[in-house]
């Protein structure tokens, strides 16, 4: 019987979002007739080294946020030798810097938001993009830390005051319209969401993972020619990153001024999320495959040093 050890927890800012989708997995993969060992993952890297001793045959990396879809984890797991889920050092640490990912897609055609990197200081004093725009931590994920900046919005300095990110934060151009995600195994790009915020303005933190946040219309109700256009990009997307396994990509679709509109690549997501209000397991379902099924792919899928 193959033995895999889920990593999930952390110690990253999307811990929570880590145990959900983590203990979604354990479930699925017992039902599934793998041997699992539950791995919460905490600050003590050793301790993690002597859960993963004897080394299991795979390890299904559910881990979210820093040091788990950085590169970080994945450099450990190279360095043990032991195959695991999703994307590698390489393609998950640039994944995770916003920028960098951005710079790759711009070389290979794909379309992206008009930005650059602002100092904390530099965003106290003044606009830096006419309004509105986003400002977005360069490496974080599941819209920690993101803001949307509006005419009329006196944010703009306390954000820039109470920044706890890093020196320096990203700032985009706001894309109006809708936001679409697709998600891609393998080579195949599965299906068009739409996800309509509730909880929050716009698709953030608690939209995502409150029970309610948000409503997911699949396959998206937009023009064909979009709708071909995104699965093309998200699978373009994960392979100028290298990425390998499961990703997802996030869109904003402009159609203020009619169909087909403008869709801008925001970033891919090497660590899609596995909880019950996911959007990765919920394309895959809408192609015919159950959470057992999906999970089982990533285990057969493993690898490492790659």
């Amino acid at each position: 019987m193959t033995r895999v050890a889920v990593l999930y927890g952390g110690i990253s800012a999307e811990r929570e979002v880590s145990l959900s989708s983590g203990q979604q997995v354990v479930i699925a993969l017992r039902e599934a007739g793998f041997a699992v060992d539950a791995v919460d993952v905490g600050p003590d890297l050793g301790a993690v080294i002597a859960a993963l001793t004897p080394a299991p045959d795979v390890v299904f990396n559910a881990l979210h946020g820093r040091f788990g879809e950085d590169g970080a984890i994945q450099g450990v797991l190279d360095w043990l030798g032991i195959p695991y889920t999703h994307s590698g050092v390489r393609a998950s640490a640039v994944a995770m810097n916003k920028q960098a990912a951005k710079a790759l897609f711009a070389s290979a055609g794909l379309p992206v938001a008009p930005g650059r990197m602002v100092s904390r200081d530099d965003l106290e004093a003044a606009d830096p993009l006419p309004l509105p725009y986003v400002v977005k931590p360069v490496n974080e994920g599941s819209s920690v830390g993101v803001h949307v900046v509006r005419g009329g919005d006196n944010r703009r300095a306390e954000i820039a005051r109470t920044w706890q990110y890093g020196p320096q934060a990203l700032v985009e151009e706001y894309i109006p319209g809708r936001e679409l995600t697709v998600g891609v195994m393998g080579e195949r790009a599965l299906a068009v969401t739409e996800i309509r915020a509730v909880a929050g303005s716009f698709y953030d933190y608690e939209s995502k993972y409150a029970d309610g946040g948000s409503r997911h219309i699949i396959p998206a109700t937009v023009h064909p020619d979009a709708y071909a256009r995104a699965m093309d990009i998200a699978v373009a997307a994960h392979r100028a990153l290298g990425c390998r396994g499961a990703s997802r990509c996030d869109f904003r679709y402009d159609d203020t001024e009619g169909e087909p509109g403008r869709l801008v690549l925001l970033e891919i997501n090497t660590q899609p999320g596995l909880t019950p209000t996911s959007l990765l397991p919920e394309q895959a379902a809408h192609c015919g495959m159950s959470f057992p099924e999906l999970c089982t792919w990533m285990v057969e899928n493993a690898a490492c040093r790659v």
